[in-house]
């Protein structure tokens, strides 16, 4: 049954318009009716059919990884003309290079497969979970679970996890801008329209990448993977998406190397045939070069750093499920959050209800019971405040709903209230005063304008204590159905007051996150007064703007005025994502957002961040979430990613000057000496040596300097760093030739054992001058990279008097050129110490 449903469905050509076909044809064809597939069933159709998925998630592991590290153009030139010298003769030459370059690969291999491995287990502690129905009970599976066939249920806040048939809707609201790029959201219900249909009238379908906006439904599983709608709208933004800033660095980086290594070793391989040298000696020579300026292990250290930095920061509570946004959180300048639960306990209790002259009220309380304890959109915190631990009220009284949604903001149910059929609405205060005409008093009923001022004062003073407000309207209404129509000629009851306290350590946390360069602002949907007041008390006071007055705004005038805004209340959805897009103009910007709504302002920030107890569409559009909902866990995170990200720049740094003053040292060397200075395997062999401590890079300790201000790549900077240091790099090799060669009249293989030996222990030595802006001995480097420094350097002196320094074409140096190499190591250091005074190696900790 299961490769019939398949074939089916690739006949389709995976363009079936499910929408356009009877129900119980779409449910035929998928093999399934309404009380879902069986637990067994799901398995042979997802292994059948594969995960649901779009776009290829998976890492790249086993034997894929292990191919990927000998890929490079230059690795694979190599091992091409090593060959050809092996055919040529040269085994023993051939197979030693072979065997250095397979080396390097499995180192590369095996560190970025441990590093894959960590983050696979942190993915799996966010990933979005859907209900489907199973055995006839529902069940919660992850998302790369659903199958053809399943029958899928769904509320607010949801994630559509394939292309679907809707089955049966309440009140169904879905958001699907991902596809259609309309910013409000759509009602579904089950039924057909036209094969030709276009997207936003297929009003039976919903499609993966939309989410359920507010009501309630389940939905047929008809498409995933790669079948679906959304695919191909992947695929292009896959191809399309300028990357992450920490990616785009990379990508100048490589390309600032390409450029260098170009012109060194084209300029190499000729001089070296000018000089009458064998061409494949020569070429042998320059691509031994390349590799030595290229930095291999590059993928496998950041992935080692980016990897450990996860981790580090989910023993924070805070899971990275995007790693390069590591940089942009360490980059992150401003961070726009909401009030609720991130400045505030997000613990709400419901403080009083109060009629329209501020008197506490049962009959409001009631009310409002009725409607929270009955409702069937969406589970949220005012609710659970409302009915406060006790039992909800019979569901007999429930006959009907009215879900909320952002456009409305209120929220209605009809029901059974002592044998009369009644509307109970709530919501803001400005949404259900617009559908009301009177107001309950305690001397009956009035006029809705007799009361208003009242009413006013009395919600202002109730904001102006930091509580928030909600409204409570009734209007008996005979009938057994219910819609947004009804809400009107209603009937004001009271108000209702919720305290959520603000936590006790959010003012250190924004203090904390201002000390590292974040300004923090709020960003609420909550009225002025009440923004203010809690404002007030975490430190953020200071301007606000208004939703109503961002709407009067231009983009440009909206810039302007952002840049020095503290506060943002009463806002839309959609003004977060344009306040998002006025400050990135000249800021790195975070959000961390929760709501149904906050999707697009999630993608557009730098760093979208959100929180474990998050709607569905949240956690998916968040690159960052936290397991705490506190500001005190993203300054953390920020000091983290910083870490991490100054951990790789020092791999950079470093490997590049050392890397740049040795190809350029050789280069010379070359021309000035009758014999290659060092051999292509000597070359390959102290290209893998010296990358060895730098796999533990990433465990290093940062100066506290280093974390304070937002960090950025700087491939200008790496460029200067590389030609002040690789100069002086060139300057102390040189200085060694002239040694080894005019003083000491070293013989060739003795020559590359001393050359061999300087190049190895003086870029360890430079690694911890290097690593710090501050005197090295004033900065403690962690005992990993030291241990592993000093074994390399053990190493690399001893090799030369082993059986192995034969075969690499290494003589065993006297005493007194050891000395001597000793000497030339500590002068490096001195003036490596000194040129730092003048050019911190860190320019951007340095100037500030």
């Amino acid at each position: 049954m299961v490769r019939r449903i398949a074939a089916r469905r690739r006949a389709a050509g995976g363009a079936w318009p499910f929408w356009a076909e009877d129900l119980t044809q779409v449910l035929r064809r998928v093999a399934t009716d309404g009380n879902g597939l069986s637990t067994g069933e799901a398995a042979k159709r997802l292994a059948a059919d594969g995960p649901n998925q779009i776009l290829e998630r998976q890492r790249r592991r086993g034997l894929r990884l292990l191919t990927a590290q000998f890929t490079s153009p230059i690795i694979l030139i190599l091992v091409a003309a090593t060959v050809v010298s092996m055919a040529l003769g040269d085994v023993q030459d051939g197979g030693i290079i072979l065997a250095i370059v397979l080396a390097s690969g499995a180192l590369g291999f095996w560190q970025e497969r441990n590093a894959g491995r960590a983050v696979d287990a942190l993915m799996a502690r966010v990933q979005v979970r859907t209900t489907v129905r199973r055995d006839g009970h529902d069940a919660v599976v992850r998302s790369e679970e659903v199958v053809a066939g399943d029958l899928v249920v769904l509320r607010a806040g949801d994630v559509i996890p394939a292309d679907c048939r809707v089955v049966e809707a309440h009140q169904l609201q879905v958001d699907q801008s991902a596809l259609t790029g309309e910013p409000f959201p759509v009602e579904k219900r089950p039924e057909r329209s036209p094969a030709d249909a276009p997207l936003p009238d297929r009003v039976g379908a919903l499609f993966t990448g939309s989410h359920v906006v507010s009501g309630r439904g389940c939905a047929v599983v008809a498409l995933t993977g790669h079948q679906t709608t959304f695919a191909a709208v992947s695929a292009h933004l896959t191809q399309t998406r300028a990357g992450s800033a920490f990616k785009r660095g990379l990508t100048r980086y490589g390309l600032l190397l390409v450029r260098v290594m170009s012109v060194l070793l084209t300029g190499i391989f000729a001089a070296n045939l000018l000089l009458g040298r064998p061409i494949v000696d020569s070429l042998l020579f320059s691509l031994a070069l390349a590799v030595g300026l290229t930095p291999q292990l590059l993928p496998a250290i950041v992935s080692i750093s980016l990897s450990l930095g996860a981790r580090r920061m989910a023993r924070q509570r805070v899971i990275v499920k995007k790693l390069d946004v590591i940089e942009d959180l360490g980059a992150m300048t401003v961070l726009l959050t909401d009030k609720t639960g991130t400045l505030t306990t997000g613990a709400v209790e419901l403080h009083t209800a109060v009629d329209h002259a501020g008197r506490p009220d049962e009959e409001v309380r009631r009310l409002a019971r009725l409607n929270a304890g009955l409702q069937r959109g969406f589970e949220n915190p005012l609710d659970a405040a409302i009915l406060g631990g006790e039992p909800r009220p019979d569901e007999r009284l429930r006959i009907a709903e009215v879900p909320y949604d952002f456009v409305r903001k209120r929220l209605s149910v009809l029901v059974d209230d002592g044998g009369t059929r009644t509307l109970v609405t709530k919501g803001a205060v400005s949404s259900v005063l617009a559908a009301c005409t009177t107001a309950s008093t305690d001397r009956g009923e009035c006029a809705l304008d007799e009361a208003r001022d009242r009413v006013q004062r009395t919600f202002g003073d109730l904001s102006a204590a930091g509580y928030r407000v909600l409204a409570v309207a009734r209007k008996p209404l005979p009938g057994a159905t219910a819609g947004t129509e009804d809400e009107a000629g209603m009937t004001f009851v009271g108000l209702l007051a919720f305290r959520d306290p603000v936590k006790p350590d959010a003012r250190q946390a924004t203090q904390t996150l201002a000390r590292y360069g974040v300004s923090v602002r709020m960003i609420t949907g909550d009225n002025r007064l009440a923004a203010g007041r809690v404002a007030d008390e975490v430190g953020l006071g200071g301007p606000m703007l208004l939703g109503s007055e961002i709407d009067k705004l231009g983009d440009d005038e909206l810039a302007a005025r952002a840049a020095d805004i503290a506060v943002f209340a009463e806002v839309e959805p959609l003004h977060k994502e344009r306040v998002i897009k006025a400050l990135r103009r000249g800021a790195a910007i975070g959000f961390l957002g929760d709501g149904i709504n906050d999707s697009p302002a999630l993608h557009a920030a730098d760093v979208g961040m959100s929180v474990d107890t998050a709607v569905d569409v949240a956690r998916q559009s968040a690159a960052i979430v936290l397991l705490d909902k506190s500001l005190a866990v993203v300054a953390e995170g920020v000091r983290l990613g910083r870490q991490t990200f100054a951990n790789t720049l020092k791999y950079v740094r470093v490997n590049t000057s050392a890397a740049f003053g040795s190809v350029v040292s050789m280069s010379v060397a070359s021309l000035l000496l009758p014999f290659l200075p060092l051999l292509p395997r000597q070359i390959l062999l102290l290209n893998f040596l010296s990358d060895i401590p730098y796999t533990t890079i990433s465990r290093d300790n940062v100066d506290s300097e280093q974390i304070d201000r937002p960090r950025r790549w700087s491939v200008r900077g790496i460029r200067d760093f590389m030609l002040v240091y690789g100069t002086l790099t060139l300057a102390f090799d040189l200085l060694t030739l002239a040694v080894l060669r005019f003083v000491f009249r070293a013989d060739a293989a003795v020559f590359r054992a001393g050359w061999f030996i300087e190049f190895t222990v003086t870029e360890i030595a430079v690694l911890f001058v290097l690593r710090t802006n501050r005197p090295f001995y004033r900065s403690r480097p962690a005992k990993v990279l030291l241990a592993t420094s000093t074994c390399l350097a053990v190493v690399t002196i001893a090799v030369p008097y082993t059986p192995l320094g034969r075969p690499l074409g290494l003589g065993a140096p006297s005493v007194p050129i050891l000395a001597s190499l000793v000497v030339l190591t500590g002068l490096y250091v001195v003036a490596t110490e000194l040129v730092k005074r003048r050019y911190p190696p860190d320019r951007d900790a340095a100037d500030r």
